[in-house]
């Protein structure tokens, strides 16, 4: 489960105040301490946490609420509120249009899985009744446009590149023009990444940007970083106009809640999870449905997308 650990940690830290027959600022000082140990196992920054301590203590302030109240819903609320808030961008992405072409250019570093999420977020659209087609200017990588072909075969999306053309902005202009002539209302750009951040990664970024003009530049994030995910995805911002992020490889890693804290720190909105290595585990990312869930809350609504999902006809050959 994703971040099963961290809403197991937190669930049995809010389960003890049940346990408790009088709720005072010992009981909620041990609890602050609980969440504090569960979030920094999970990488979460040390500030971020003394910040979620205090607005909870704030929140609570046992002194001052009435005798009739039930404080042990008081703070649970309010630790449910902080976690949410500490995952949350408080930003609205972009959403596509029905009435354009949208060119969605991605970004990020080699091995995030960026060129897998590419086809995951064509699939995903395609699925929904969009017509979508995805593009490979990644030119630096062995491979890369072999891995789109493969991937964007098994999930009938076409797909645009070009062996014999070793640049990368020609690539990607060529292959949104003919998409566009085509009337295809979603179009993917993949974009080479490096091993690390180096000058050369972002001068080609700009390039392909200026000559795709994208409306949407979705950053690819691989959430085994950590809170080092803040450093990265400022450091891209800073060079293209990133809109959203998608964090990757949140099945069952310890860091991702580092990760997921990070980035909603930037302010740049995370739009979908990736969960898995199957094309349809890419999952939209909805804070409040995303904590009830890891805290064992339930999410009825991301359990009737997964139903609806599980009815497609093409789906074991996605598996």
């Amino acid at each position: 489960m994703v971040l099963g650990d961290l809403g197991t940690s937190i669930a049995n830290a809010l389960s003890k105040l049940n346990r408790e027959s009088k709720i005072d600022d010992e009981v909620l000082t041990a609890l602050l301490n609980d969440l504090t140990r569960a979030l920094l196992a999970s990488d979460v920054n040390m500030d971020l946490i003394q910040r979620l301590n205090r607005n909870i203590k704030n929140a609570v302030s046992l002194k001052d609420l009435p005798t009739n109240f039930d404080v042990r819903r008081v703070i649970e609320k309010a630790v449910i509120e902080e976690v949410t808030l500490l995952l949350d961008s408080g930003h609205t992405p972009k959403a596509p249009s029905r009435s354009k072409t949208n060119v969605i250019m991605f970004v990020g570093l080699q091995g995030s899985g960026k060129t897998t999420t590419c086809t995951k977020l064509a699939y995903y659209y395609r699925t929904r009744g969009w017509k979508v087609g995805l593009v490979c200017a990644d030119t630096f990588r062995a491979g890369a446009f072999d891995q789109l072909r493969q991937n964007a075969t098994k999930a009938k999306i076409p797909y645009f590149g070009k062996r014999d053309e070793s640049d990368p902005v020609v690539i990607a202009a060529e292959g949104v023009r003919v998409f566009k002539q085509k009337k295809f209302e979603i179009i993917i750009v993949d974009t080479s990444g490096r091993h690390k951040q180096e000058e050369a990664l972002f001068e080609e970024m700009e390039a392909i940007s200026a000559a795709v003009k994208p409306n949407e530049t979705i950053f690819v994030l691989d959430s085994t970083i950590g809170q080092a995910a803040e450093a990265q995805a400022e450091a891209f911002k800073e060079r293209v106009d990133v809109g959203s992020v998608i964090v990757t490889k949140l099945d069952g890693h310890a860091r991702g809640g580092g990760a997921l804290s990070a980035v909603a720190k930037t302010g740049a909105p995370i739009t979908f999870i990736g969960v898995g290595e199957h094309m349809n585990e890419l999952e939209k990312f909805n804070t409040k449905r995303f904590v009830q869930r890891i805290l064992g809350r339930g999410d009825i609504e991301t359990l009737v997308e997964r139903v609806k999902e599980h009815q497609l006809d093409d789906q074991k050959e996605l598996m």
